[in-house]
């Protein structure tokens, strides 16, 4: 077993189930944090479709990886590097199956195309693009820790 899988592992709660969860709503701060940054910058610049998946997207995976890498780097002292090696994979997985399904959400339920941070259809569509995100990745989550492919950071 790898050292980060026994972390997740030693923990009090030792269901995959609620592991998974935890581990899963920790990814999700990250993403929900880049998402509606990257949202908000793209609305504010006006930008079609496609440019703010790619901007809200690409801000999810850089405060995604972030709030990853800096646990594991301060408790389990890891270099960068190192800390990046742990968690690559795992990350880049359940970040891609929450950013697909929050952003098909939002994009359906017209919150990318709403015009505005006023307009209701904005956050009607937000309020519902997260827990659609949680519940795409809790299941590749927990199979990702039960592989050992994911870090609990």
């Amino acid at each position: 077993m790898s050292e980060h899988a026994a972390s997740c592992h030693d923990h009090k709660d030792a269901n995959p189930f609620v592991t998974s969860a935890k581990a899963t709503l920790h990814c999700l701060t990250g993403c929900v944090i880049g998402e509606v940054s990257g949202l908000i910058i793209a609305m504010a610049l006006g930008l079609g479709v496609w440019p703010t998946i790619i901007m809200a997207t690409s801000l999810a995976y850089l405060s995604g990886f972030t709030l990853g890498l800096l646990p594991v780097m301060r408790d389990q002292g890891k270099t960068f590097m190192q800390a990046l090696q742990l968690i690559w994979i795992g990350e880049v997985i359940s970040i891609g199956v929450m950013e697909f399904a929050m952003n098909a959400t939002d994009y359906y339920m017209g919150g990318m195309t709403a015009g505005s941070l006023l307009a209701p259809q904005f956050w009607i569509a937000m309020f519902v693009a997260i827990p659609a995100g949680f519940l795409a990745a809790w299941p590749v989550n927990w199979w990702l820790l039960s592989r050992d492919l994911k870090a609990c950071h």
